[in-house]
């Protein structure tokens, strides 16, 4: 965008000629010489004053808002104001123009589910655009013919989150998504086969800190039964035992060395395991390392 000064107060301080504004690289420039007059100017149109008229919010509109991939339509979309089309056949297209394809419903549906399971469970911006990016792959390979669109996106969300690390178990996401495991389930093996992908697993250490905090344990106790799972990890398989248990195993058996008053029903509750389950991880850990507290 080029735009003149005004002729009679904007002269180069050289030769007197015109001067000529580029805004795209905030400098002024004489016509006739070439001098930089003035360099890196600042656009002061759009700065952060209020506005409280219609002429004030019309002068600080800008380009819209940033472009996001967690978005259906990456923020790119037109929207046609039908008000003030008096053609009939112009406003008819425009009708038409706000109609939805498959692709963008499927997508909206998507978004709008994954962004609703995110800000319950409070993931990481960098969890929710993965996922996203995730999904859009499923959907180009057209995994999706004949499965649940919530089902899909809770087995995306629940794959970034083992690759990321966070610690969210698929318990939880389903909790909140509201469908059954076994389609989940599904969908994640469609998933990981399809798309050619490495599972990972959560690390229970990383569920410690959240689980001691909930049952109102102290750092100590934190720190040991990171230390006693670290030690299980490092000298036995883990493969297949769900890392709840294992955290559930690991708290109960330092609570009990540290003389630590709580039930195993009550972490049972909390991490949301049986009792059984709790039992055979704390024989486990208790024959698999010894302990030097």
């Amino acid at each position: 965008m080029v735009v003149e000064y005004d002729t009679v107060s904007n002269f180069c301080p050289e030769c007197g000629g015109l001067t000529q504004v580029f805004y795209e690289r905030g400098e002024t420039v004489c016509k006739a010489c070439g001098l930089i007059v003035d360099e890196r100017g600042l656009d002061l149109s759009h700065s952060g004053i209020r506005a409280y008229t219609k002429q004030e919010k019309d002068k600080k509109e800008r380009t819209g808002c940033p472009i996001s991939i967690l978005m259906p339509d990456i923020g790119l979309s037109t929207v046609i104001d039908r008000t003030k089309i008096k053609n009939p056949d112009l406003r008819r297209a425009a009708k038409w123009n706000t109609h939805m394809t498959w692709e963008k419903r499927n997508m909206l549906i998507a978004i709008t589910e994954l962004k609703r399971i995110g800000s319950n469970l409070n993931f990481p911006e960098r969890v929710k655009k993965a996922a996203v990016r995730l999904y859009k792959e499923v959907f180009k390979r057209k995994l999706l013919r004949g499965r649940s669109i919530n089902g899909m996106v809770a087995a995306c969300a629940y794959f970034v989150c083992k690759e990321e690390k966070v610690p969210i178990t698929l318990q939880e996401i389903l909790d909140e998504a509201s469908i059954n495991q076994n389609i989940v389930k599904k969908c994640y093996k469609i998933l990981v086969r399809e798309l050619n992908l490495k599972s990972p697993h959560i690390d229970p250490v990383s569920l410690i800190p959240r689980y001691c905090a909930d049952l109102g344990l102290g750092i100590d106790v934190e720190k040991e039964t990171i230390t006693v799972l670290q030690k299980f990890i490092a000298n036995s398989s883990i493969c297949g035992k769900d890392p709840k248990g294992l955290c559930a195993g690991a708290i109960y058996l330092v609570a009990k060395l540290k003389n630590r008053k709580i039930s195993q029903k009550e972490i049972s509750r909390v991490i949301n395991v049986t009792e059984v389950t709790l039992r055979s991880r704390y024989k486990e850990l208790l024959n698999g390392i010894s302990f030097n507290f």
